[in-house]
């Protein structure tokens, strides 16, 4: 695939994560419709909907015969041979709450592997972006993973799941276990931002479960662009549809891994 070509599919998905803030900054402070998807956590606004729309007409627009998969959009992506993997509004929570840790995250697959990543915070106008093989940038500074050595001597973020009321694998056995070893835990809400501050040196690790792939698409390939390791609890390959990931930089890859695998040395249930 030409360079040219890459920087191409790079721009639009620059456009279509920038139209989309455009209708997270409308509604931004402001009330706000709100739905309840599966219980009283998950939630969906106005804003996730009409984002998307604007993601979906800017791709299509430029590249008609792509595929797109979503939370709304799952189309057949077995033979697909490109296939965008947005979401629209990524901490909606946090959005819903006018709290401002949200962004818009847009990865996008061929044949199998993720080869452009963006995510766009525009609360700080904060653009981390990715091509595979091309280095990460945060706008346009190329950033790379932290170099701290130790999980005692480190920052992670972590997530909880919506069913957590419910469920077992609730991510609070993890929690504890990394509360004793690391420097301190943080809990920010976008599992897309988290990657990009990993990436960019302001967390040095990061897991959690029960993630869609359009989580950590674009996430993961900025992480892995920054220099940093993404996987999954029990691989040391990372599959965005296998739903955990742990991510760090390389010092404390091995450290976290163990961590986790010690702590439920078996799959958690998702």
């Amino acid at each position: 695939m030409y360079d040219g070509f890459k920087s191409e599919l790079l721009q639009t998905a620059q456009l279509a994560a920038l139209n989309a803030s455009d209708i997270h900054m409308k509604y931004f402070g402001k009330h706000k419709e709100i739905e309840h998807k599966l219980n009283e956590f998950d939630l969906v606004t106005n804003a996730d909907k009409e984002s998307e729309e604007i993601i979906i007409k800017t791709i299509r627009n430029k590249f008609a015969h792509h595929n797109v998969l979503s939370e709304e959009f799952n189309n057949d992506i077995e033979t697909a041979e490109f296939t965008w993997i947005i979401d629209p509004l990524d901490g909606t929570t946090n959005y819903a709450h006018n709290y401002p840790q949200f962004c818009v995250s847009i990865g996008l697959m061929h044949r199998g592997d993720i080869i452009v990543g963006v995510v766009y915070d525009p609360v700080k106008n904060e653009l981390f972006h990715a091509i595979k093989g091309s280095g990460a940038f945060l706008n346009t500074r190329e950033i790379k993973v932290s170099s701290v050595k130790k999980v005692s001597e480190s920052l992670l973020a972590t997530g909880f799941p919506y069913d957590r009321r419910n469920k077992k694998a609730n991510n609070m056995d993890y929690f504890e276990a990394f509360s004793y070893k690391a420097q301190a835990i943080r809990r920010p809400g976008s599992a897309a931002l988290d990657l990009c501050y990993l990436a960019c040196g302001r967390f040095d690790g990061f897991w959690e479960l029960k993630l869609a792939p359009w989580d950590t698409a674009a996430g993961a390939i900025i992480v892995k662009e920054a220099g940093g390791i993404v996987s999954n609890f029990f691989s040391d390959s990372f599959d965005i549809f296998t739903k955990h990931i742990i991510a760090s930089n390389p010092y404390i890859y091995d450290e976290m891994t163990t961590i986790i695998r010690e702590t439920n040395p078996e799959l958690p249930e998702v």
